[in-house]
C-alpha cells in the first residue's frame, strides 16, 4: 500500500524545471524506451485498449513476446498507486516468458478521467475491485484463448488477488502475493511499533512523539491521514525501499513510460490521491487472518524489510496456511519493492518457482 504522502512526493518530483521549459520535455526519450521495448517477434502482443468491467471503464495494457504463452496479470496497489508507467523499467524479461496485463483500477491512473468520480466512489468497496478484477480475467481468457492465468496482487493489489483466489480459483493457474496484506489493522500496528524502534534507536524525539500521537490508531478511526502519519517517519527508514530514502528518481520512472504521457501522469496523481481517501476507510476491517486452506497454488515474494506492510505479518499467515502448493520467496535485500530492488532474483524466482505451475494450461 502506496498512500497519499508518497503521491505528494511524487507530484514534486515530477515539478522540474525541465517541465516548465517544454511541454513534454521527455518526449524524445520516452521515445527512444518506446523503441527499445517494442515487441517485434511474429507471436508477440503490444496492445493497450479500455474495458468495462462493473460498470466502470478501465485502461489495460498487454505486453508479451508470445501470445501463446501463459498470462500473468498485475493487481496494482495503492489504492490508486497504478503500475503501468513504472513496468517498463523491470518487466521486460518477464514478457519472453508471460504475457504481462496491467490494468489501472477503476479510480486510478488513466482510468480515473475514464468515469465520473462522484458516481465512481459509492461503487469503490474491496468487494468490487475482487469482482472487477474476476471480470478482466473473463475477457482476458476469451480474448487471448486461455484457460487460467497467473494474478499477482502488490500490496493494495494483494488483498483484491487474494480475494480473487478465494472466490474463483478455478480461474487461477496459481496466486502471487507481493507484498502481501493479510489484516490492515495488525500491518499498521507492526509498522508503527517498527517505525517507532527505528526512532527511538536514531534520536528521532520528533517522529516517537508523532507517532504516539496517533493514539488509539489503528483502533478507532481508520483515516489515511492517521496512516500518512506513521509513514511519514517508515518511509527514509528504508520501509518502502530498503537502504534508499531518497525515492525521487524512482517516482521519475513514469517520465519514460511509453504508456503514459503528461495528460496521463496527471490523471494519476489526481486518481491516486482520489481513491486513497475514498477508498482507506473502508478497509479498516480487511482480514483474511482466519482463512486456513487455498483451493489454489499460492507463491509469496516478500522483502524482508518490508514495513509499508509488513512482512511479518504475511509470513505468520502463509506458516499456518494450507494449499495445494505453496511457497514462500524471501527477497533479502528488498523492502516493500522487490521486483525494483532485487529485479533479478525476483524473475528468478518467476521462473523457478512460479512458471512451472502454467504447466497444465492444456488441462480442461
Amino acid at each position: 500500500m502506496r498512500f497519499s504522502i508518497l503521491v505528494a512526493a511524487t507530484l514534486a518530483a515530477l515539478s522540474t524545471p525541465a517541465a516548465a521549459q517544454s511541454e513534454d520535455p521527455y518526449a524524445p526519450a520516452r521515445a527512444i524506451v518506446a523503441d527499445i521495448g517494442k515487441i517485434v517477434t511474429p507471436n508477440g502482443v503490444q496492445e493497450t485498449f479500455e474495458v468495462t468491467l462493473g460498470g466502470a471503464r478501465q485502461v489495460v495494457n498487454v505486453r508479451g513476446a508470445d501470445r501463446d504463452n501463459p498470462i500473468l496479470i498485475f493487481v496494482h496497489g495503492g489504492p490508486g498507486a497504478v503500475e503501468m508507467p513504472f513496468a517498463w523499467a523491470f518487466q521486460r524479461p518477464w514478457e519472453d516468458v508471460f504475457t504481462v496485463v496491467h490494468y489501472d483500477q477503476r479510480g486510478a491512473g488513466r482510468s480515473y478521467p475514464l468515469n465520473d468520480p462522484e458516481a465512481l466512489a459509492r461503487t469503490m468497496t474491496p468487494e468490487r475491485y475482487r469482482d472487477d478484477a474476476i471480470e478482466l480475467i473473463e475477457h482476458l481468457q476469451k480474448r487471448y484463448g486461455k484457460k487460467k492465468v497467473v494474478l499477482m496482487g502488490h500490496s493494495w493489489g494483494s488483498i483484491v488477488g487474494l480475494s480473487v483466489a478465494l472466490k474463483r480459483p478455478d480461474l487461477l493457474h496459481a496466486y502471487v502475493g507481493v507484498g502481501q496484506g493479510i489484516d490492515f489493522r495488525k500491518g499498521e500496528k507492526a509498522g508503527m511499533a517498527w517505525t517507532r524502534a527505528k526512532a527511538l534507536a536514531d534520536g528521532n524525539k520528533e517522529a516517537v512523539a508523532a507517532i504516539e500521537a496517533l493514539a488509539p490508531y489503528p483502533q478507532g478511526e481508520f483515516t489515511i491521514a492517521k496512516a500518512d502519519g506513521w509513514r511519514k517517519y517508515a518511509i527514509p527508514y528504508g520501509s518502502l525501499m530498503y537502504n534508499k530514502p531518497d525515492l525521487k528518481r524512482y517516482f521519475q520512472t513514469p517520465l519514460l513510460s511509453p504508456e503514459y504521457g503528461p495528460d496521463d501522469i496527471g490523471a494519476w496523481g489526481k486518481g491516486s490521491a482520489f481513491s486513497v481517501a475514498t477508498l482507506w476507510p473502508r478497509l479498516a476491517d480487511v482480514s483474511f487472518k482466519s482463512v486456513r486452506k487455498m483451493e489454489v497454488p499460492i507463491v509469496l515474494l516478500l522483502g524482508r524489510h518490508d514495513y509499508t506492510v509488513p512482512s511479518p505479518v504475511a509470513a505468520d499467515w502463509f506458516a499456518k496456511v494450507e494449499a495445494p502448493s505453496k511457497r514462500l520467496v524471501w527477497l533479502e535485500h528488498s523492502a516493500h519493492m522487490p521486483m525494483v530492488e532485487e529485479p533479478g532474483r525476483f524473475f528468478a524466482a518467476l521462473l523457478r518457482d512460479v512458471l512451472p505451475l502454467t504447466d497444465a494450461e492444456a488441462t480442461p
